[in-house]
């Protein structure tokens, strides 16, 4: 009798401690389960900002060739990153662990300025002479389709991150603002005049183009939401320009502007809000433990 009731007690402690194993086994299951969700996330959301243009002309041309001094003198001077465009983005990011797989269409209007000098002189006068000064800004609207490898440093509640990528650029509308100015000697006098801007649509002079970028940032995890400021180059790497169309706008060819071919640069500046979209409870953050 005493080692049937041996047996049994024996047996019990037996019991216990494979159950007591079994739980600890599930609470290791469950808090792997929640690392392994915890690893993975789709963010949606919205950024907004600022961008500065670069002009880098590749080939010039030109209507108007000087006769009495050399034709690079007539150059057109490209103003860099001196107007300030904006841009509007949605984000769409798939993050596993510090890595993030992202395309942010965005909608881009980007600005850029140049000038140009003519001088025209009185073969029978010398002090008759007529300086006018073109200055033009260019506007050009995008639609921006990038794919972007981000990484994540650290695992606090702010981390900075750096980024690449390659985007490609649809164009959508372009418009150009053409100011004329100088002196007027040939007419009696020193005569300084401007004339009103002319606004011209040159839609038919650009083309799509494709381009690498490059940059970094930061995120702040705010709760379940995550708060992002971003800097990146974006570097174009083909013609801006449509060849085709080089001399087809006759307002702009009678004022002695053609278009150069052009490879566009910016700097972009970007603030917005990340939202999560698997689910997500008190026990399941956005930001890890």
């Amino acid at each position: 009798m005493r080692k049937a009731l041996l047996f049994v007690f024996l047996l019990g402690c037996a019991l216990a401690h494979a159950q007591s194993l079994k739980k600890k086994g599930g609470l290791k299951s469950k808090a792997t389960k929640q690392d392994i969700f915890l690893q993975k996330q789709w963010w949606l959301g919205f950024k907004a900002g600022v961008n500065l243009s670069e002009a880098v002309p590749v080939q010039r041309y030109t209507v108007l060739t000087p006769t009495n001094y050399p034709g690079t003198q007539a150059d057109k001077a490209y103003d860099g990153f001196r107007k300030t465009g904006s841009q509007a983005t949605l984000e769409i990011t798939f993050q596993y662990k510090n890595f993030s797989f992202s395309t942010q269409p965005t909608y881009r209007q980007s600005r850029f300025t140049y000038s140009n000098q003519f001088q025209w002189t009185s073969t029978n006068d010398a002090n008759a002479s007529l300086d006018q000064q073109y200055d033009f800004e260019q506007k050009v609207n995008y639609a921006d389709l990038p794919l972007i490898i981000k990484y994540e440093i650290g695992s606090n509640t702010v981390r900075p991150y750096v980024q690449v990528g390659i985007f490609y650029s649809l164009l959508i509308d372009a418009r150009q603002t053409v100011r004329i100015s100088g002196t007027d000697k040939a007419s009696g006098g020193t005569n300084p005049y401007s004339s009103e801007p002319v606004i011209v649509g040159t839609k038919d002079l650009f083309a799509n183009y494709w381009g690498l970028m490059a940059g970094g940032g930061v995120s702040y995890h705010l709760g379940n939401v995550k708060l992002v400021l971003d800097v990146s180059y974006h570097k174009g790497m083909s013609n801006i320009a449509n060849t085709k169309n080089r001399f087809s706008n006759d307002r702009l060819s009678g004022i002695g502007d053609v278009q150069d071919d052009l490879k566009l640069n910016n700097v972009v500046i970007s603030a917005g809000v990340l939202f999560p979209m698997r689910f997500l409870n008190s026990n399941f953050k956005s930001i890890d433990r």
